[in-house]
Order: structure tokens, then sequence, then C-alpha cells
């Protein structure tokens, strides 16, 4: 059964210390685990329960509280639980049941990732190893950054990870495709960034093993062969260094420093150095009390032995992003032997062993940590690991494979959310990607605490807070790119939005007005406006009043509509001709041949005029209907009545002002501001009444029918010609 950490070991306690159910939860939560999970096997073929016991074991090495070390077990059971959040909460609290519940979504979707990679590889047309375990790699790189604003969860599958990397190492079984890359691509980095060097250096070496077996195994048969020689003057030189340092008033403790195969060949191969020009085969840690010691201990270190001066490392005065400090030193002995040395205080040395296992320590004593990890209180620890966690995520952005996530960059609200940003964005954007009205009201900002001006570019892990007005909106500087105020294109949309729909009011408001003040001119203030648009052909009235405003719909349209023209005179109107067969001509503008006093009337469906050839159909009641003589709706009558066809012809009327026509023109255009305004001039131009109008936009594509009056069809297409010819018109053809 794991045990507590005895000691001075850190601890990496629970957040909250007196949850309800935390009480002997070690114990509790095994029993609780082993009936559910005693026979069954991971899809590695690792026994569950075993595996359990492992991760609990690694917790308690690297500082765990009991608390952590139970939820490994929890971890496990959700699958064989109905209702596992509400089972585990009211067994032990809210607290390990949210932790249960998440770190199995994170493992299912890990287990999906590496199932469909196997996969992939056993498919007849495989995918490209380097393009799935890049995929699989940058699937756990989302979800453990999705899942780190619960650190225990982040931890938990580091610690599971290890103990499957062990388990194969042991059973000798084969590896999981993409497994150990995905360990040395994510899960060795992430531990590194946390600061936990015990499970950083043991995954590199398990993940190396089974990337390169060969190279491992010729690397680690080299130290064995010098091993006996190396520990021996190690241990000599150990002796002779905490006598020495003791006699110059310095206490410090002295430790050899174990050798990590990934990371002798890693220097091998980045500075093409042999096995035995690898300096650090011997080195030695330094521990001491204070600072000032440490400095002391490298001057005398220097003094005694020859240094390396372009080996040395100054970690304290400018610690690595990760918050490791420790001074570095290569020195060479009487023999010009290369020696390792690194000197730190045992704070130093508890952080770079532990990491956050050691933050979280000096978090519960309520004192500061150093390098920039300090920790009063439990919102500043969540800030300082969470800066980590985005550190790491950078690290990722500049490996092989990731270089699609440069351009991405990491921020935090005040309360310790994470918000994903385009690299350059400013506070603005910062707020549109909370919450759009945020943004809108945005009029300042402060990051990390300090106020900045708004369009101030946000780096990585800064923590952004921005004041905004009650009411407002957006500024139009904002959409000056000369001013850097906005980068997310999602911003930038939503800004144009606001500014689109205030014009769109206002223009609006401007074209109800022109149409109410003709309403009164004409005495229709009682005329419904909705079924005044939509006898226009506008959907409703605010589409009216928006084409009105623009000045791309004519008033004139409106009043043809509200007072109709007079009508003309009877022999007009009725278009009646007395004219016997074969008479040259009628009263009005047609002849039926043969036929007397017959009335006539022009067909809506085709709208025949003046000199189209035309065909009359005599209809019941209604007297000749006269279509054009290509009118699909003649043919279909013809088909079935053909007896009913008369013969009729285009007459000359005798009133002194010709006959006009209604005729149907359709127009097929890129929608555009002005597009209707400009048709309409065409045709005012040309002394052509349109007497209706009917729009509609689709995806961008407009598509209108104006109805207009001709005397002579012929000059129609000439018209027809020129608005064919205007911006956007993709077709202008008589229906």
């Amino acid at each position: 059964m794991p045990a507590e950490p005895s000691g001075s070991a850190p601890l990496l306690a629970a957040t909250a210390q007196n949850v309800p159910g935390q009480d002997h939860a070690l114990t509790r939560a095994r029993a609780f685990a082993e009936p559910l999970l005693l026979g069954e096997t991971l899809d590695t073929g690792e026994n569950i329960l075993a595996h359990a016991d492992a991760v609990a074991a690694i917790l308690r090495d690297i500082g765990g509280s009991e608390a952590m070390q139970a939820a490994s077990y929890l971890v496990y059971v959700c699958d064989y639980l109905n209702k596992p959040q509400e089972i585990i909460a009211k067994a032990f609290g809210e607290n390990f049941a949210a932790l249960a519940v998440e770190t199995t979504k994170l493992v299912q979707v890990q287990r999906q990732a590496r199932l469909s990679q196997i996969g992939a590889a056993r498919a007849a047309a495989p995918v490209p190893m380097a393009q799935t375990a890049a995929a699989q790699t940058e699937n756990v790189r989302k979800m453990l950054l999705a899942f780190s604003r619960n650190l225990r969860v982040v931890m938990l599958r580091l610690a599971s990870r290890l103990q499957t990397l062990r388990f194969f190492a042991e059973s000798k079984l084969p590896v999981p495709p993409g497994m150990a890359q995905e360990a040395m691509q994510v899960f060795a980095p992430l531990a590194n960034r946390l600061g936990i060097r015990e499970i950083k250096w043991e995954m590199e070496d398990l993940s190396f093993r089974f990337l390169e077996p060969e190279t491992y195994r010729e690397v680690a048969r080299l130290l064995d062969e010098t091993r006996s020689e190396r520990e021996a003057q190690v241990e000599h030189l150990r002796s002779r260094l905490e006598a020495e340092l003791k006699a110059q008033g310095i206490s410090a403790t002295l430790q050899g420093r174990p050798k990590h195969i990934y990371s002798i060949v890693k220097k091998m191969r980045g500075k093409s150095l042999g096995f035995d020009q690898v300096y650090d085969l011997r080195a030695l840690r330094i521990i001491v009390a204070t600072i000032p010691d440490c400095y002391a201990a490298l001057s005398w270190v220097h003094s005694q032995f020859t240094p390396v001066t372009q080996e040395f490392d100054d970690y304290i005065a400018r610690p690595k992003a990760n918050g490791y400090q420790s001074l570095h030193t290569i020195v060479r002995d009487q023999a010009g032997r290369p020696i390792e040395i690194q000197i730190r205080t045992q704070a130093m040395h508890e952080h770079a062993e532990l990491g956050v296992a050691a933050h979280w320590a000096y978090k519960e004593a309520g004192t500061k940590g150093y390098a920039g990890v300090a920790a009063s209180g439990a919102y500043d620890a969540k800030i300082a690991v969470l800066r980590q966690l985005l550190a790491w995520e950078r690290d990722l952005a500049g490996a092989p494979g990731q270089g699609v996530l440069e351009d991405r960059i990491y921020v935090l609200t005040p309360d310790a959310a994470i918000v994903e940003l385009p690299q350059g964005a400013t506070a603005v954007d910062f707020a549109y990607s909370v919450h759009t009205n945020l943004g809108h009201r945005c009029r300042g900002a402060r990051v990390d605490g300090v106020m900045m001006p708004l369009n101030t570019s946000l780096k990585n892990g800064q923590t952004v807070e921005v004041t905004v007005a009650k009411e407002g909106g957006p500024s139009r500087d904002w959409l000056n790119p000369e001013l850097g105020y906005l980068v997310s294109h999602r911003a930038k949309a939503k800004v144009r939005a606001w500014f689109n729909a205030l014009a769109m009011n206002e223009t609006v408001a401007k074209g109800r007005e022109a149409v109410e003040k003709l309403l009164q001119r004409l005495g229709k203030t009682a005329v419904r406006l909705d079924d005044l648009a939509e006898q226009l052909g506008f959907k409703q009235a605010d589409d009216l009043f928006e084409v009105v405003g623009k000045d791309e719909f004519s008033l004139r349209n409106i009043e043809t509509v509200l007072r109709p023209p007079e009508p003309l005179p009877a022999g007009d109107d009725q278009l009646q001709i007395k004219k016997p067969r074969g008479a040259p001509a009628g009263k009005g503008g047609l002849l039926v041949v043969g036929v007397d006093s017959l009335m006539t009337q022009l067909a809506k469906c085709c709208k025949p005029a003046p000199p189209d050839a035309i065909c009359g159909f005599v209809t019941r009641g209604k007297g000749v209907s006269v279509h054009r003589a290509d009118c699909s709706n003649l043919r279909e009558m013809v088909s079935k009545n053909g007896e009913r066809v008369i013969e009729v012809e285009w007459g000359q009327a005798k009133n002194t002002e010709p006959s006009v026509y209604p005729v149907d023109v359709a127009i097929e255009a890129a929608d555009r501001q002005g597009l209707l305004r400009d048709i309409s001039e065409v045709f005012t131009k040309e002394r052509m009444n349109v007497i209706g109008v009917q729009t509609q936009s689709v995806k961008g594509t407009a598509w209108m029918t104006f109805t207009v009056e001709v005397a002579d069809s012929g000059r129609l297409q000439r018209v027809l010609g020129i608005v064919a010819e205007l911006t956007g018109v993709r077709s202008a053809r008589r229906r």
C-alpha cells in the first residue's frame, strides 16, 4: 500500500484540505476501486488496479498528497459506474468527483486518438507515420492545455503515462504506434515545464529506448564499461570537496548527479561529440544554504580546478523559463578530465527535482517562491503554474511539426481562464473573444495589473482585465489597421457589423420619413406600410425604407401604385376593333380578322407589344385573348382547343398619343449598393415608365423584374442592351 511521504518531502496537496470525504481518502479509494477493477485490463494490456497502484506510488514519490494518490484509483472506476459523478461525489465529495470525471474524459480522448492511429496503420492505404504522429501529438497537446485549469488532471496524466512506459519496458511488449513519440514530444516537455525533472528524465530515457533501441543499448553499454572507474573518481572528489568547503566555512551537501542516456545522446548529437568528450559523465551537485553561499562555493571550486569558461551558466541570475535556478560550471582536474558541477540552494534543488510539488509547498507555507514563481496565495499559485503550462505551449509551437501553432498566443482572464488569440492580438481582441458586448463597451485594459493602451500587443501568459462603459459602442479607429487596435478577424467582423447595423438604422429611418411624407401628401396615411411594401415586391416595410433611404428606389413608383393613371378612352382601353375581314385598320391598335365588334385583351402571361408576332385565342366570356406567337401558354391551349384560334394583327390607332403596352423585363446581377438606382436611371433616361418592380437577393446575386410601358418592343431591346452594360449585370432580357 502506498504510504504518505515522510521527512522534508514537499506536499502536492489538494486545493481544499477540509473537504468532506478526504479523511483516509487513499485507503477508502483503493477499497472502493478494488472490486470494480480487479481482473480488468487497460487497452495496453496492463492490469488496471496494478496501474492505479503504480500511479499512486509515482505521485507519492514526487510529494503528492494522499488526496492526489486517492484520485488515481477513482479515475479508473468511472468506466464501471452508471453515474460516476453522482456516485463518487456522494462517497468522496464533489472535489474528487470533478477530478475523476475530468481526467476520465482526457483519458478517453487520448485512447481514441491512439486507437485511430492504430486503425490507420492497419489500413490498406495507411496514413504516413509522420502525419499520424503529428496529428495525435497535436490532439493530446490541445486536450492537456484545455484541461490544465485543473493542474491535478495534468499531474495524474503525467504519472499515468510514465507508468505505461515502465509497463512496456518491463513486459517487453511492443509499444503502440506513436505512444513513445507522444511521450517524448508532449509529456516530457510538460514535465520539464512544471519542473518535475524526475518524471522528465525517466520519460525521455524510456521513450528513447523504444524509438531508437540500438543507439540506446550502445550508449548504455559504454556507460556500464566506465561505471566503476567513474563512480570511484566522483566519490573521491565528492568527499574531498565536502570537507574542504566545510573548512572554508561553507556548509554543503554533495552528491553525484545521475546520468540519463537521452541527455547524453542529445549532447553528443548537438555538439558533434564522441562519448568520451561528454563533459558531464562525471558530475557533482553542491547544495548549500543561501545564494551567497552558491557564489562562494563557485569561487572556491574555480580556484581549485581549471574552469572551462565557455561552459559556465548562471541560472540563478537568469533563471530558465520554468523557474529553474542553479549555477552550472565545467572544470578540469589535474589529469585534464572534465567534471560538471552544479551549485544551488536546498529550495532551488527541491524545485529542480519536484517542480510543482515544491512550488505548492511554498504556497502552503505562505512564503514566496523564487525565479518568478512566487506563490503567496491560491490565486498566485494557480497563475504561476498556468504560466508554465502556457510557456510549454510556446515551446511546442517551435517544435518540428508544430509550426501551425506559432501564430497563436494564450492569455489569462482575471479568474485564470485561458483564452486563445492570434499572434499580436490586443486587449480589444481579447474582449471580443470573451463576449461581443464586452468588446463593444471596452474602454481600457490592465495587463498583469498595469494599465496599458488598448492597442498594446499581448504576450503569452499575461493576465488581461478590461474596463468597460455602461453603454456605447466601438470606436471607428479600431478598424484603422495603421493604429493596430484589432488583429483577430472575428473581432474586426464584430466591429464592422456594429457600424453596419448603425448605418442601416439611420438609412431605414430616413426612408421611413420620406415614405410617410409621401403618404401624407397623397392623403393615404391609412395605408398599411407592410401591405404597401408587399405590393411593391418587398418582404417587409423596412426593406422598402432601406432602398428609399439609399435613393435606390424612386418615390414615383410608390405614387404610381397609390394613384394609378387616368383610364384611356373606351376605344383604346378595350382595344375593340370593328373592321370586317380584310379591312386595313381599326379604331384601336388591334385587328381581329373577320369578326366585328369583338372585345380583345392582351394576355398577362406574355404581355405582347408591337411589333411582336401575335395570335388570338377566343376565351369564354372575355372575348379574344391576344398572345405572343411564341407564348408557351398559347401552345398548350392550342393543343387542347385548336378551333378557338383566331387571326389578329397590330393596327394603327387613330388617337394622337401612341398606345403603350406593359412588358416584363428580367435582370440578373451581382448584388451591390446602388444597383436598383442605376437600372432605374436607364429606364428614366430612355423615357420608359416603370410601373412595377420586384427584387430578390440570395447569396450575393440579385434577381429583378421590372414592368415597363413600351410603344415598341423593338426599342426595348436597345434599352436592355444599355442595362446589360451596367456594372455587375449578368443578363437583361424580356420575359
